[in-house]
């Protein structure tokens, strides 16, 4: 299986951190985002991997020459513009397209959870999703819908009062992302958007077309989103009282 690191975001809410240096070289407890990020995909089984940069790409570079890439495959996509999730995966497809495995894992490197990622792709396989979202239920400003059967079929933006439905949902789960998807090699294909665009405006789409895109319910799991400062003295004590075992 391989997998691919959304790492190119300029880490602008991360400030200062990021004044010198892109938000995967942000230590927690003396070790990058990327590190954690990286360890975990290869104590999983994955070898092969491909992150974008974009945000002092260079250093980016520079870090893995120096750790050899932490034993792994990996290749790096460089973005001279942003191209935002859906974007950035759709100029990588060469590379996750080959492989031996129907499915690959895409993961934010500004999140970091203990989720079960050999149960998610289980999930993934046992319902022949065209791509599977690790979700919670908490507060977030963006939620997604899902019916009664854990299929995708609409969102909700809590700032600007704004519902979007893509398919009939009688009782809709208001359930937040959690930044950790497994995609099936077919969809993408499917992407039919072009430029810089967001992965769940596809995802969306394809569900408004019965495509099958299911939650997993992660709520069990230690999740936190590492995009402010204070999230990550949060993740710092939080590994330190081994809330988190990494």
């Amino acid at each position: 299986m391989k997998a691919m690191v959304l790492a190119a975001g300029l880490g602008t809410r991360l400030r200062p951190l990021t004044d010198d240096r892109p938000k995967a070289l942000v230590e927690v407890c003396g070790r990058t985002l990327l590190e954690i990020m990286l360890e975990r995909l290869r104590g999983f089984g994955i070898q092969q991997v491909v992150i974008n940069v974009h945000h002092f790409a260079d250093k980016m570079a520079e870090y893995l020459r120096a750790h050899h890439d932490f034993g792994m495959e990996i290749e790096i996509s460089s973005e001279d513009v942003l191209l935002d999730t859906g974007g950035g995966l759709k100029k990588v497809a060469y590379f996750l397209r080959d492989g031996r495995d129907d499915a690959f894992l895409l993961h934010n490197v500004d999140v970091i959870s203990d989720i079960d990622l050999e149960k998610m792709v289980h999930f993934h396989h046992q319902r022949r999703a065209l791509a599977t979202l690790a979700v919670q239920e908490r507060k977030t400003s963006r939620y997604l819908f899902f019916d009664e059967e854990l299929r995708l079929c609409g969102r909700r933006f809590e700032r600007e009062n704004k519902t979007e439905m893509v398919r009939s949902c009688p009782t809709p789960q208001a359930l937040a992302f959690c930044g950790i998807h497994v995609i099936s090699s077919r969809f993408l294909d499917m992407m039919s958007e072009e430029g810089a665009f967001s992965i769940i405006n596809s995802y969306l789409r394809l569900a408004g077309q019965s495509e099958p895109i299911f939650a997993f319910r992660a709520d069990e799991y230690y999740w936190r989103d590492l995009g402010r400062p204070e999230n990550v003295q949060q993740a710092a004590e939080d590994m330190a009282q081994r809330k988190i075992l990494l």
